[in-house]
């Protein structure tokens, strides 16, 4: 059985930076023996007369969850963040009514995860889900269909590799929407396009095209190579706008797949023939070891609410820095407690990234007075 919870404003920056120290002891995994298996009782308490997302909650959120005891090996938790600019529903008199809350119950009874939302004072969302993997997954792909905004891109492979990302009886394709988050069309077999369209977030096609490759690239035929780079090096190879690994493919013939921001791996996967391939890894190679020997790095802190405008719409701000100051800012994660910011690029060329930085910081300032005003 599932409910919702709603945070409050005074406990949502807590919230935002994980988990609250009594949820975690609810949800995340737990590895300590326990003297006594909890009882059925325990374990699911009776539900509130009514759910907290179609009222005001007049408890502090996750009060029903404070009641359960840990199932060992058995509840994970994980936290997503809907940018306002992403939300579908952002005209509500009140956070956790109308359709919102509608859906949520139906995610819910669906999976039968747990959610809890809050609303930060940005008007981003933050939706926190507790179960077992494969409910927390399916509510993940759930609240990104749903709540969020959809963007769709296509991504071009042979024809003959879509069978691979489909896998037997579509269980690799299944597993990758999963994963991503995204919905993923491939063409009948009787459709000569090999254009595969990827629906979901920006984040969430940028994972999704990216695994998408990676499966292509080990059916190829041609050449394979993969090379370790630094995650912090990989815009200074990627270039402003993708412009520089766009050029090395134009000229050597050879496919650079590079993993997006949001994908923890340092690998790049190189398909072309073999000469050509060669000479798109000796560039990418060069480039590598003068950055690390040329660039150094200066930490600031950015309050966590205005790193959104350092990142800019599309990650545009980013790429404006990078294009003219030759300096890689790495903005942490949105569900890191960490409100450090890091300019890496070569000394001479640090300060005008930091002006154009504080800059950013400051028109969201001015921004957020006058709505206020």
């Amino acid at each position: 059985m599932s409910s919702v919870a709603v945070l409050t404003q005074e406990s949502f920056a807590e919230h935002r930076s994980g988990l609250v120290p009594q949820q975690i002891k609810v949800a995340t995994l737990n590895s300590e023996e326990e003297s006594d298996p909890p009882t059925y009782k325990d374990a699911f308490p009776p539900l509130p007369e009514k759910a907290a997302c179609l009222e005001s909650a007049q408890e502090p959120a996750g009060a029903w969850g404070n009641k359960i005891r840990p199932i060992k090996a058995s509840v994970i938790t994980q936290v997503f963040h809907v940018p306002l600019e992403e939300r579908k529903y952002k005209d509500m008199n009140q956070f956790g009514e109308g359709e919102q809350a509608k859906i949520c119950l139906e995610i819910m009874q669906r999976t039968g995860a747990h959610l809890e939302l809050s609303l930060a004072k940005d008007q981003g969302l933050s939706i926190m889900v507790s179960g077992k993997l494969d409910a927390v997954m399916k509510a993940r792909k759930d609240i990104v269909a749903r709540l969020q905004t959809q963007a769709s891109a296509t991504v071009a492979i042979p024809k003959e590799h879509h069978r691979f990302v489909i896998g037997k009886n579509g269980e690799k394709l299944q597993d990758l929407e999963l994963k991503t988050a995204t919905k993923i069309q491939i063409p009948r077999p009787d459709d000569p396009s090999n254009q595969i369209k990827i629906t979901g977030t920006k984040e969430g096609i940028e994972k999704a095209r990216h695994e998408v490759l990676l499966i292509s690239a080990e059916q190829d035929k041609r050449a394979v190579e993969r090379l370790e780079v630094e995650k912090a090096f990989h815009p200074f190879i990627a270039g402003p706008y993708n412009r520089l690994v766009g050029e090395i493919m134009q000229e050597t013939g050879t496919r650079i797949n590079i993993p997006p921001p949001s994908v923890n791996r340092t690998e790049i996967v190189f398909t072309g023939e073999k000469e050509q391939l060669a000479q798109a890894v000796a560039r990418i190679k060069k480039i590598y070891e003068e950055k690390k020997k040329k660039t150094t790095t200066i930490a600031v802190e950015v309050k966590k609410s205005q790193h959104k405008y350092v990142i800019g719409p599309k990650g545009n701000s980013l790429q404006e820095i990078l294009e003219r100051t030759g300096v890689s800012v790495e903005i942490p994660p949105s569900d890191s407690i960490s409100e450090t910011v890091i300019l890496r690029g070569e000394p001479e060329k640090l300060g005008q990234a930091l002006t154009e930085v504080y800059a950013k910081v400051t028109a969201s300032e001015h921004e957020v007075f006058s709505n206020n005003s």
